[in-house]
């Protein structure tokens, strides 16, 4: 046995078949539910897998899951590694041009797609000639495109709910693409070894990883049941997906719900005594904040331990808030990406005042990003990851030799964020390079001015970023979208506010109000946005230095 996640998957539903692996809340309001054991659960996978194999599908080819939430995306995850195809993520917001780009960069062979998107996929195919077998879950709308897929519900009951699969590797790949902030997106390849450790935490986030791959099991044999997951963002982003094997892995249960509705989040955690939520970010907590004070104030979240945040950071003010609506969570601000799994974790005073403050791991480091060589204390670089890392982006080998690197035997990644390291070991982020703002020479991170704009009380979301100006370059311009309570604000007291927490030349020199922030289904910002929103608002030049 190898680190191979479908082995290790397996390998769990052995000792424990008959313990719940999924609930699933299909229509949020009405009460319908899809729970599966982990022997149910494998069943399922099985067939998906055995119908792939069935189509022609072979070792290698890559399937796109084209998906919302649902039972069928992690069924489908699991029948793609069963089957040893490469699974790849599809962002369900992306229109035809960049469905196209998409289709195209990852190769794929097979495409899962929920009906709602019939019309963009039979858009798009005709330009992704690789692509030649397609399964469509659920019924299209009357008058969609012909397409000549498969119903998933009969890919299911063509293929066996026996295994009968042959010997995997711990080199088999898994891909996932990210879009990050800017830019196209890109596959970061994965070996699931590198995976099952970097963003696995090798099977155990709260200890020791294991140390061959029959511990697994035998650790989950060893407890009992008791957790329930809830990843909440979209599956389509890596950061759910890994929490919910993070959770099969531990022998443990994963809620899910097909789209975002904070009422109906909150409903979860209190029927289904809910352990551990994930989101990302104010985006998402906030307006579980708004419920619980609100509509749902009465709700019961006793059983909730942990809120965790990846991909944007839960502000201080917006933590303190939800904090005192459930003092028993612990909130933790987790810092990752795709391309290094996890990195760290924020310390309690990380905030406005101190800045985004990061216990990593031994495999995290500050560098040089020419000679990436670990900067002195205080200096600047940014930060990287060494060990369990991917081995490129699929399709771009000029960006792979820009982000990956090797130091003598050991493969690194080169991260976008930059950040500074002081004597106690502690990294303290800035922000990503490609949003740092020039103006007047000066370097002004956008994460740090936002965090100190959200901290003021009638702020409910804000994005910063640069515009040209005539006479510094570029000017710190936001883009701010007010609680429904605020009586109002404008840019001089959003200047007294910042004053006592930011130097002079971040402070914003220009803002937009908005009646609200576009963000990415899993709360990322969207800076290109932001960016043109915020150009299209006149400012002085005149800077506080």
């Amino acid at each position: 046995m190898e680190y191979n996640l479908a082995d290790l998957f397996e390998s769990v539903v052995d000792v424990v078949p008959d313990r719940e692996a999924i609930v699933y809340v299909d229509h949020p309001g009405t009460g319908a539910e899809r729970r599966l054991t982990y022997a149910e659960l494998d069943a399922a996978a099985n067939r998906v897998a055995h119908h792939l194999i069935g189509s022609g599908l072979r070792h290698g080819e890559h399937l796109g899951l084209h998906l919302y939430n649902g039972v069928e995306y992690l069924q489908t995850v699991l029948a793609c590694l069963k089957a040893r195809l490469v699974p790849v993520n599809v962002n369900y917001r992306y229109v035809e041009e960049e469905l196209v780009y998409l289709y195209r960069d990852a190769d794929l062979a097979a495409l899962v797609f929920d009906a709602e998107f019939t019309e963009r996929v039979a858009a798009a195919l005709p330009r992704t000639e690789k692509l030649r077998h397609l399964i469509r879950v659920g019924t299209p709308a009357a008058g969609a495109p012909g397409l000549d897929a498969t119903a998933f519900t009969a890919a299911e009951a063509s293929g066996s709910p026996e295994r009968g699969f042959g010997p995997r590797s711990a080199d088999d790949l898994f891909i996932i693409y990210t879009g990050g902030t800017t830019g196209m997106p890109k596959g970061v390849m994965w070996r699931q070894e590198d995976l099952f450790f970097a963003g696995l935490f090798g099977g155990d986030p709260a200890g020791e990883p294991v140390k061959r791959p029959e511990e697994l099991a035998e650790r989950v044999a060893a407890g009992g049941p008791g957790i329930t997951f809830f990843p909440t963002p979209p599956l389509m982003h890596g950061t759910s997906t890994l929490t919910s094997f993070i959770a099969l892995n531990y022998g443990q249960r994963v809620a899910l719900h097909r789209r975002y509705v904070p009422e109906e989040v909150i409903r979860t955690i209190e029927k289904e005594k809910v352990s551990s939520v994930s989101l990302v970010g104010d985006a998402m907590l906030r307006p579980l904040i708004d419920a619980l004070t609100g509509p749902l104030k009465n709700a019961d979240l006793s059983s909730l331990f942990s809120v965790s945040s990846s991909g944007a950071i839960m502000s201080e003010t917006v933590r303190a808030q939800f904090q005192l609506l459930v003092p028993n969570a612990l909130l933790l601000n987790n810092f990752g990406s795709s391309e290094s799994g996890s990195n760290g974790r924020a310390t309690d005073d990380s905030g406005p005042e101190k800045g985004f403050r990061l216990e990593v791991n031994d495999r995290t480091r500050v560098v040089d990003p020419a000679t990436h060589d670990p900067v002195p204390v205080g200096e600047i670089g940014r930060i990287a990851q060494r060990g369990h890392v991917p081995l490129g982006y699929y399709n771009d080998p000029a960006k792979t030799a820009e982000v990956f690197f090797r130091r003598g035997e050991e493969r690194w990644v080169l991260l976008g964020d930059m950040a500074t390291v002081g004597d106690d070991g502690i990294v303290t982020v800035l922000g990503r390079g490609s949003q740092c703002i020039n103006t007047g020479g000066e370097k002004v991170y956008p994460e740090e001015v936002e965090q100190a704009l959200k901290s003021h009380p009638d702020i409910y979301d804000a994005l910063v970023a640069g515009v040209p100006d005539d006479r510094w370059g570029n000017r710190v311009a936001a883009v701010v979208q007010l609680r429904r309570s605020a009586a109002g604000l404008d840019l001089a007291a959003v200047q007294t506010h910042c004053r006592a927490l930011l130097a002079g030349y971040k402070i914003p020199r220009s803002v937009v109000f908005t009646d609200r922030i576009q963000r990415s289904p899993s709360g990322k910002a969207d800076y290109r946005w932001a960016k043109a929103v915020a150009a299209g608002a006149p400012g002085p030049s005149a800077r506080a230095d």
